[in-house]
């Protein structure tokens, strides 16, 4: 059974605030990277719409994952963004 969990998370940001929303994703890198059950956490950026960003995640169990999405870092970007942020889909994954 394959327990590990991808994560594809698309941000994009309001036109206005694009540089605010890269700075704070990027501060999200190596403390995450750091965390217990990360695998990969890689930032990307769209070349055509510098506006989206894009996270590809990969955690040994989904319970890793969801005691990330608590940590202090994730939270102070949340409240760091408020305003910046046009649109946020997350799909958990499996591979096949």
């Amino acid at each position: 059974m394959h327990t590990t969990l991808t994560i594809i998370a698309k941000i994009e940001a309001h036109p206005d605030q694009i540089e605010r929303l890269k700075t704070e994703l990027d501060k999200l890198i190596e403390p995450t990277r750091k965390e217990a059950g990360c695998i990969q956490y890689d930032l990307h950026q769209d070349n055509n719409n510098p506006a989206v960003f894009l996270f590809y995640e990969n955690w040994e169990t989904r319970d890793l994952w969801l005691t990330h999405m608590e940590s202090e870092h994730l939270k102070a970007y949340v409240a760091a963004t408020e305003g910046a942020v046009a649109s946020f889909v997350l799909n958990e994954m499996s591979r096949i």
